[in-house]
């Protein structure tokens, strides 16, 4: 579950490009590797608000360096709307070295294109 109001050292804001508005109401999930066993472990879901934004995503002791991925349901995200996508979900895979610094990742998204960079 999403920590709460608690303050989250990474953070994400979806913008649907094609219409030019936030992607509101858009499932998520927050998942690190088990490094030793090459699984995936999902640590958080959450769902954005009418901003693109998931506050809480996790919380600065839960947060480690390590390789971690947000996987954005985008093809239900356009379903929502009447609309078809091309991809079914987009997966963002990143590394954490420095703990102690704060992580933005957006996505910039339409129905057949998206893109991410690393904010801060």
């Amino acid at each position: 579950m999403m920590a709460a109001a608690e303050y989250s050292p990474l953070t994400t804001h979806v913008l649907n490009t094609g219409d030019g508005v936030p992607a509101a109401r858009m499932a998520l999930s927050l998942h690190r590797l088990d490094s030793k066993l090459m699984i995936w472990s999902m640590l958080s879901v959450g769902t954005t608000n009418t901003d693109g934004r998931c506050p809480g995503l996790i919380g600065r002791e839960a947060f480690s360096p390590g390789m971690y991925k947000l996987r954005f349901e985008t093809g239900s995200y356009w379903e929502s709307l009447g609309q078809t996508s091309f991809y079914p979900y987009v997966e963002v895979v990143f590394t954490i070295s420095d703990r102690e610094q704060r992580f933005h990742l957006p996505l910039l998204m339409s129905r057949f294109s998206y893109s991410t960079y690393r904010g801060s």
